[in-house]
């Protein structure tokens, strides 16, 4: 402590050379330990912070009465406690408005917090029930898709009966969409219903490749003109979408459109399909909405398709299933290509995981479906490598069905954020690092800490997918919701989400130190070294199996200085550059750089 004190002191004599070295160790130390210290997110809270919003905001009260309970403990416990019941019975009335005025998502979002402060809501409605009440009014507006896919997120919490499920299949034949009456028939069936026989007869039949390709088209993206070298040419982003509705609307990659909504780009752009071959005429059409996260989009144009694909009756393949592939791979339309499915659980995307196939694809492919025998959807194309054949990409069909609600509500889907990055280890899933100014960061969620359960479920998967798994308990709650996590500590923490951001740690990186970024991006964690030099340096506390840090070679107790960080936040891409002592190599100092991607797909 005095040496520290003493540090305005200047030393001018070989008599003081000593403590001036110690006086520099003191300091380098604190460096080092300060920049590992999280950021304080949680300023100081008065009761009046949180009365300004119990009457408006009852779900941002309960989610700062979390933090004052944090802070404070059990300071001023009976006005907290006021305050909450307050929020609660906010809550409950804004819920049961939302009913009276058949806003049947907002109900079913306020329902889903109220069951995070284990509330019953049996009395004003539960989310299954809550759910079919939409897809029915939808249904009666003319709405199918919407209609569709809240009756199957209805029927995934509890089975629709019979009557319910006859109404939905009738429209489906009514519609020609055949996957979609063989799913609600065989709820009938299950029951030990009946349908009538015409209907069963359609539900029971088998579309062919010939009648799928009707369903796909080509989709074109005009850019005007690019100058290379002095030479003009088109700029043409060419790329494939399929009809999963009869008013025209049709799945694609966010990455083909992109230019039609990203904000940052500043040159021409207009969309159009093409049914046919490049004879065709090209016909205009718009995007509905976004979701860049999962690289898919939802866009419209006014035409009857001739087929629909059906996003109800969708597969989750094996290894080794056989799958079709259709699109127009170099703009060759209504092409099919066959293959295998070669492996699942791939970490391609910055939420859940992605089919790997060999089917043939190719530049033109990418938002095209991928399909079963049964023409049952498997997936969507997004991408390829293109120095070796055969190995290809696609989002499940099931990711795109929960993704779809918040991209028909129209513009850019937006995910729930918790600000936490994680590694899943034998022990279970690690929060390794808390993005500042977040509502993990707000509530002091420690680092080190296992989760244990989101909204009181526990997450049992195969290892190697628990991380994808965490992920799908938060992707289909809107941000502003509350969600209960519980850690390995025993406490359980009510949060609020957030909107998520397009990148999430590159946001964090703006505002937290380089030493504690090199966890959630290089797999590196850090512990303060007292080291004798006159910057800070480091001991590897942890390295993330199969990070970065992890391929390079790093191990614990390795000393480590920092040298350079660089954010290259529109390439994509951060680079690290230290100096290691490897304890595998006899501590011979060794400079490195280490490039890292910063869209994580370990984020939740």
């Amino acid at each position: 402590m005095i040496l520290c004190k003493v540090r305005k002191i200047v030393l001018t004599s070989l008599l003081f050379a000593g403590a001036g070295f110690l006086l520099l160790t003191c300091v380098s130390a604190a460096q080092a330990e300060m920049r590992l210290t999280p950021i304080r997110s949680t300023g100081e809270l008065r009761l009046n912070d949180i009365q300004q919003y119990v009457s408006k905001e009852p779900v941002r009260t309960l989610h700062l009465i979390g933090m004052y309970r944090r802070v404070y403990g059990n300071a001023m416990e009976a006005e907290i406690l006021s305050l909450e019941n307050q929020a609660i019975q906010n809550l409950k009335d804004a819920q049961a408005l939302a009913i009276r005025e058949k806003r049947w998502e907002d109900a079913t979002s306020l329902a889903r917090s109220l069951t995070t402060q284990k509330i019953s809501v049996e009395s004003t409605g539960i989310e299954p029930d809550l759910l079919l009440a939409d897809a029915k009014d939808r249904l009666s507006a003319g709405n199918d898709l919407p209609a569709f896919l809240s009756a199957v997120r209805s029927h995934d919490l509890k089975p629709l009966e019979i009557p319910d499920a006859l109404i939905f299949l009738e429209r489906a034949v009514a519609v020609k969409q055949r996957r979609a009456a063989a799913f609600f028939l065989s709820i009938i069936e299950n029951q030990g219903g009946t349908a009538p026989e015409e209907l069963r007869q359609f539900a029971l039949g088998q579309d062919s490749a010939g009648d799928m390709i009707k369903g796909v088209v080509t989709v074109l993206v005009n850019r005007g003109f690019r100058i290379q070298r002095g030479a003009g040419s088109a700029d043409w982003v060419l790329g494939s979408a399929f009809f999963v509705d009869s008013s025209g609307l049709m799945i694609t990659n966010y990455h083909v459109i992109a230019s039609e909504v990203d904000p940052t780009y500043e040159g021409y752009s207009r969309m159009y399909i093409r049914l046919g071959d490049s004879s065709s005429p090209r016909i205009p059409a718009k995007v509905i909405g976004w979701d860049k996260a999962m690289d898919l989009a939802l866009i419209k144009a006014e035409i009857k398709p001739e087929y629909v694909f059906s996003l109800v009756d969708w597969v989750i393949p094996q290894v080794g299933d056989t799958v079709y592939a259709i699109g127009s791979p170099a703009g060759l339309e209504k092409t099919v290509t066959r293959g295998i499915v070669s492996a699942l659980g791939r970490r391609l995307l910055q939420i859940g995981d992605v089919i790997q196939i060999d089917a043939a694809v190719n530049h033109g492919n990418s938002g095209g479906p991928v399909v079963d025998m049964e023409g049952r959807l498997v997936g969507i194309v997004f991408a390829g490598v293109e120095q070796f054949d055969g190995l290809n990409f696609a989002v499940p069909a099931e990711r795109l069905a929960a993704a779809l609600p918040a991209m028909i509500a129209g513009g850019k889907a937006q995910r729930p954020w918790l600000g936490l990055t994680i590694s899943e280890t034998t022990k279970g899933a690690e929060i390794i690092y808390v993005a500042p100014f977040t509502p993990a960061a707000e509530h002091q969620i420690p680092e080190g800490l296992l989760i244990t359960s989101i909204n009181d479920e526990e997450v049992d998967v195969p290892q190697g997918a628990l991380i994808p798994a965490l992920q799908d308990q938060l992707f289909s709650r809107r941000p502003g919701e509350l969600v209960a996590l519980t850690g390995s500590d025993g406490v359980r923490r009510v949060l609020m989400t957030v909107p998520r951001p397009d990148v999430p740690l590159a946001e964090a990186a703006k505002k937290d130190s380089r030493e504690r970024l090199v966890a959630p991006l290089f797999g590196l964690i850090l512990a303060p070294s007292m080291n004798r030099g006159l910057t800070a340096s480091y001991l590897v506390k942890k390295v993330v199996r199969g990070s970065i840090a992890d391929a390079a070679g790093l191990s614990e107790q390795d000393p480590v200085s920092i040298r350079g960080f660089r954010l290259e936040e529109n390439a994509g891409y951060a680079l690290l550059d230290i100096n290691v002592k490897k304890r595998r190599m006899g501590y011979l100092e060794t400079y490195m750089r280490l490039p890292a991607a910063l869209d994580s797909p370990d984020t939740l």
